[in-house]
């Protein structure tokens, strides 16, 4: 076990606009955004995608398509028009992507990715690489923030109980510990949400979104645990997959 005054700092923000407050103590920031763009920048790189060039609006995405790249926008939950796809999962999974490059533009997630590239290490965290990204961050046992991206700046729970989980696993690993409210409370919320997680977002607010969409093929993916051991991180403005020697 290691001494309190050896282990590092785990904390969750529950949206971009409070990144401010917390930015300065963390070296790792992990942003969160479940449904569904970093569950799907994670089973792109999974499934063979060699990078992801996020960016925040439709306009950039358009000015890389027009210059001949892959590009993929979502917004409120929809394929943008002029764009071959979105932020699903399974778009991702296409044989035709394998090796590529993707440019893509979220609601969300990739606007909290570009806000959180000040720091010095970004990986990108979902309930599907949870023990994966854990492992990771405990060897690494460095300042971490994880950064929900949450709906258009407002705290939501599906990123709430994903951020809560990352902070359950860190600190039970005794290496780490957490100083704020926030982090106490979305580890609980993770607590009491996870033996019956899917019944326990019923009432999310973006997943009754997704729903109206029929999407929720995309939405039973995204809320699975441990499906994929991939974790992507950001290098040189483009999302990759992490080696081992990283």
């Amino acid at each position: 076990m290691f001494p309190l005054a050896d282990r590092k700092l785990v904390e969750v923000c529950y949206t971009p606009g409070q990144y401010h407050l917390y930015k300065e103590q963390f070296e790792i920031v992990v942003v969160i955004d479940v449904l569904r763009a970093t569950s799907a920048i994670a089973s792109a790189l999974h499934n063979g995608v060699d990078k992801i060039i996020p960016v925040s609006s439709v306009e950039e995405a358009r000015a890389y398509q027009a210059q001949g790249y892959i590009a993929a926008a979502e917004r409120d939950g929809q394929v943008v028009e002029g764009f071959p796809f979105g932020n699903s999962p399974y778009a991702f999974m296409d044989e035709s992507l394998k090796g590529k490059t993707v440019v893509l533009t979220t609601t969300n997630g990739t606007k909290a990715i570009q806000m959180a590239s000040d720091r010095k290490t970004v990986v990108i965290g979902c309930l599907n690489n949870l023990q994966a990204l854990c492992d990771y961050l405990i060897k690494e046992h460095k300042n971490t923030l994880i950064l929900a991206s949450g709906w258009k700046d407002k705290i939501n729970l599906e990123d709430t109980i994903c951020g809560g989980a990352i902070a359950d696993i860190l600190l039970e690993s005794r290496k780490f510990r957490a100083d704020e409210d926030s982090t106490v409370a979305a580890k609980f919320i993770y607590r009491s949400a996870k033996q019956h997680l899917w019944s326990f977002l019923r009432s999310s607010s973006h997943r009754r979104r997704l729903i109206k969409l029929n999407i929720q093929k995309d939405v039973k993916y995204c809320l699975t645990l441990n499906t994929i051991d991939t974790i992507p991180i950001l290098k040189d403005g483009a999302i990759v997959k992490l080696e081992t020697n990283d």
